[in-house]
């Protein structure tokens, strides 16, 4: 969807024009109250469900949880999935063309920020004739959007699941993205971000960074399980190829990542999680921040999850009872760490598919 009037950002930046890139499952009911807007955390995209007809592989990052018959079931709600903007999946950002200068914005294209996604997304919405979402939803950095949802825009959201989230990133985790985006930005072939000019692409350094945020998204007990301390081969080569089969993994990984995401976008949404703090222009007071939210929250922690720890959780839990809104917690024993949102997982589903069946249309 094409969006003429400009949007000014939290950074101070100014784009005229943008095209949100969106996907839409199920059907809008006559009273337009059943819609579900999903919220896409760090390398994902508005592609939450379903396989392309032409693309047998391009099976939705969430589509265990939507469709059919599913926990958010698409035969009751009207799910809508959008590209964050600055993104490399359709939505306007760094690889699009800049109007002004006929190239692409490169390094030039601005900082977006969790406000100025909602800002955009709220826009949408209304384009579709959704004046108020049943629910807003998403993990990790999905879950902080839906939390600055009913921040933002108390009146338009009436339920918030907030899942594998926090209320702002640990030094620890600040850290882990710096890192990422020094490999990216030393990288001989990043630019200053202007890569696209020279037909070439910053891989060294995107390979690097997912396969440090690879390492954090998993637990040391699901990797032990999964890898151990295996062998590619039978023998230790004494060179410094692989040996073992978690470096072959995490090659993979980050071959992929380098062939299929945007190495400026990756610096921009890392920028978005650093900068994500809505008690920070309260007094660092999260209670505060709360203040005018008027949805009911379901608030999901895993218990292997040592990025976005269930401590970080009953940080939010505390704020909303602070402000007596209707919150439910759960914190679910899960091996898988910080991913453990995106598995299928049982008791994970039937709280979701619980909560959401007594969420009014």
């Amino acid at each position: 969807m094409q969006f003429d009037e400009p949007i000014e950002l939290m950074g101070g930046a100014r784009i005229d024009s943008y095209s949100l890139a969106y996907e839409a499952y199920g059907e809008l009911n006559a009273a337009r109250d059943n819609a579900i807007l999903v919220c896409h955390a760090l390398n994902a995209s508005h592609h939450v469900a379903g396989v392309y007809a032409d693309q047998p592989e391009s099976l939705g990052w969430w589509d265990n949880l939507i469709g059919p018959g599913k926990p958010v079931d698409t035969e009751r709600f009207f799910v809508v999935g959008v590209n964050n903007l600055g993104g490399c999946h359709g939505s306007t950002g760094p690889s699009s063309i800049n109007p002004v200068t006929g190239k692409p914005w490169g390094g030039a294209f601005p900082v977006v920020t969790v406000e100025d996604w909602v800002q955009v997304q709220a826009r949408l919405a209304s384009r579709l004739g959704i004046d108020q979402f049943a629910a807003v939803m998403g993990g990790s950095l999905g879950g902080m959007q839906a939390l600055q949802w009913t921040i933002d825009q108390p009146d338009r959201v009436r339920n918030a699941l907030v899942i594998a989230a926090a209320p702002k990133l640990s030094a620890q985790n600040i850290a882990f993205n710096e890192v990422a985006r020094q490999a990216i930005t030393s990288d001989p072939e990043f630019y200053d971000g202007h890569y696209y000019e020279r037909n070439v692409v910053p891989r060294r350094g995107l390979r690097i960074a997912r396969m440090i945020g690879h390492i954090t998204y998993l637990s040391d007990d699901a990797m032990d399980a999964k890898f151990g301390r295996n062998l590619r081969e039978d023998v230790l080569n004494f060179n410094f190829d692989i040996d073992f089969q978690i470096e072959s993994y995490l090659r993979y990984q980050g071959d992929k990542f380098a062939d299929t995401f945007d190495a400026n976008t990756y610096l921009r949404i890392t920028k978005a999680l650093d900068y994500f703090d809505p008690a920070a222009s309260h007094g660092g007071a999260l209670s505060a921040a709360l203040k005018k939210s008027k949805a009911d929250y379901l608030v999901v922690s895993f218990t292997s999850d040592w990025r976005f720890s269930p401590q970080r959780s009953r940080e939010l839990i505390k704020s909303m009872v602070d402000n007596r809104l209707n919150v439910s917690y759960a914190e679910i024993e899960a091996p898988h760490g910080h991913d453990a949102f995106l598995m299928d997982d049982a008791v994970y589903h039937n709280l979701i598919r619980a909560y959401l069946e007594r969420v009014s249309t």
